[in-house]
């Protein structure tokens, strides 16, 4: 059997980004992959936040585009044009981002185990027993979850995660068509609280994809639809299909149990509103990084527990804020949709949403929007209350 100090079951982003912090705070540590290959088949949609040069280290070589605003569409097309002055968001290589993770831990001095898949986890005593394996049992006084949605190790302890589906066409239109730094966005109340984007990667070329409640046939019949219909997708030459799963954000869900931690996806740490998740796991791989230390430092697990209380102080207001706006989302019929986009458009909220919008942080731009009473004017004066509530 080997022993570590840390084992980290997932070499996905997050999961490599933290074992790589524990390995140079000085640990033995180990990732235990379940895969051959790490970040394929591709399941994202590669947009993330500026902040993310700000969490973690993005050499300018995985950028593929930079993004300065978005088309906001209505189902009736109302469109908000929304932007900024500088790159608000980067479109990645995700594949290719994620394998530098990897090599960075393995730089670090972190033992990378692929096609290990693990069994089940004893959180007591720090054993992870995995399956048709040379290696059956691993020990680590710590023990990081980072093995996604459906997580074996947050299972151990936890309840099965509740999920988004997700679908993603590549696509080539052959020509000149994408304003290459903005992204559409569309809404429609069949697939709420998701929605539709085309992410573009070239004035040519595109990610097209939606999440939604639905399953994969739901999903490809509502995309082939969005296609069809938007004039920027006419004609387009699908390339590449892509479908994943997006974890529903469980407020619930327990983070630590004795010797276990989890991280990213296996700890449900995603936006309500849009599915996205890197930056919010970078940031929790940070914190769990400096209590898991302490923890192995002062030979003391209980030390754990201030990983989620770190979580919880950094994260509870924005989720609480980005669920309550998830749930106005589902109510809204595609009609309420219409108007709410009108009313924007005539109260001028492009300009607001262009100034205060953020991709990870939406409370400050609610917070404006309620500060100014466009909220009142534009939602029914229940879900206006529930949005106000939240700051008193």
């Amino acid at each position: 059997m080997k022993n570590y100090d840390v084992v980290v079951v997932g070499a996905g982003p997050i999961g490599s980004t933290f074992a790589r912090s524990m390995a140079e705070n000085g640990f033995k540590v180990a990732i235990l992959e379940k895969k051959k290959e790490i970040g394929v088949p591709l399941q994202c949609a590669g947009l993330l936040g500026k902040k993310i040069k700000k969490v973690n280290i993005l050499p300018d070589e995985f950028i593929i585009n930079s993004v300065n605003g978005a088309f906001l569409h209505s189902p009736g097309d109302t469109v908000l044009s929304v932007s900024k002055s500088k790159p608000e968001a980067y479109v990645l290589d995700r594949v290719g981002y994620d394998k530098f993770l990897a090599e960075l831990a393995s730089n670090s001095g972190v033992d990378i185990f692929f096609n290990h898949k693990v069994a089940n986890v004893d959180s007591i005593n720090g054993l992870v027993s995995l399956k048709n394996s040379e290696i059956t049992k691993i020990s680590g006084n710590v023990i990081a979850g980072a093995d996604g949605h459906s997580s074996i190790v947050s299972r151990s302890f936890n309840l099965p995660a509740e999920s988004f589906q997700a679908a993603q066409y590549l696509v080539d239109a052959g020509e000149k068509r994408f304003k290459n730094d903005f992204v559409h966005l569309y809404v429609d109340s069949k697939i709420s609280p998701g929605f539709f984007w085309t992410i573009p990667l070239s004035e040519t070329t595109a990610r097209v994809g939606l999440f939604a409640d639905a399953n994969y046939q739901d999903l490809t019949m509502h995309l082939n639809k969005l296609i069809s219909k938007r004039p920027e997708l006419d004609g387009v030459s699908i390339l590449k299909k892509y479908y994943g799963v997006i974890p529903k954000q469980d407020s619930h869900k327990r983070l630590v149990k004795d010797r276990v931690i989890l991280l990213g996806d296996a700890a449900s740490q995603v936006k309500p509103t849009t599915g996205g998740g890197l930056i919010m796991g970078f940031t929790s791989a940070e914190m769990a990084s400096k209590v898991a230390s302490q923890a192995l430092e002062a030979e003391d697990t209980t030390l754990l527990e201030n990983y989620s209380k770190s979580y919880n102080d950094k994260f509870k207001k924005e989720l609480k804020v980005q669920i309550m706006v998830h749930k106005v989302f589902k109510s809204l019929s595609n009609s309420d949709l219409e108007y709410m986009f009108r009313k924007l458009k005539e109260e001028g909220a492009e300009d607001m949403i262009s100034k205060f919008g953020d991709l990870d942080t939406q409370s400050t731009l609610i917070k404006e929007m309620l500060k100014q009473g466009i909220i009142f004017s534009i939602l029914p004066k229940m879900l206006s209350r529930r949005l106000s509530s939240l700051w008193k």
